[in-house]
């Protein structure tokens, strides 16, 4: 079983605005020249890099809810400001997640696949529900 990371999406309101700041972001790379591919920048590099990349995926928690995922593809060193970081690439896909209650915390922690939420797709009658309607039913403990 592939091994999870999640991390709190700061300053973010919702999965559509997710959507878009990566569409914009994907955009401005292309218009730069640069390899249009999503990569998000943290201090530390996981230890587990093989387990997270044997089909693992990055978890958005947005407003306090796991909401989405986006396949891991790789890691990267990075450096910032002459500090080493870790790239975290990962897939333009955005899957929507069934929504999940998540207290915050700093940085991003590991997520084992037991205890990540399935995917919206695979929950019957859950797809064409409004994203605040999930969270609310998701809160309620009914979906």
């Amino acid at each position: 079983m592939p091994l999870h990371i999640i991390k709190l999406c700061v300053g973010c309101d919702s999965l559509a605005e997710l959507a878009s700041w990566q569409k914009q972001r994907l955009k401005e790379k292309r218009a730069k020249g640069q390899k249009p591919e999503l990569v998000h920048v943290t201090r530390m590099t996981p230890k587990r890099t093989a387990e997270i990349l044997a089909g693992g995926s990055l978890f958005w928690v947005i407003k306090g809810q796991i909401a989405a995922r986006q396949k891991l593809l790789a890691f990267r060193e990075v450096k910032k400001n002459g500090v080493p970081h870790c790239g975290l690439v990962y897939d333009k896909e955005l899957v929507p997640v069934v929504a999940r209650p998540r207290r915050a915390f700093q940085g991003w922690r590991y997520l084992e696949s037991p205890d990540a939420p399935p995917d919206l797709a695979r929950t019957k009658g859950a797809e064409n529900l409004p994203e605040s309607l999930q969270r609310e039913l998701a809160a309620l403990g009914l979906l």
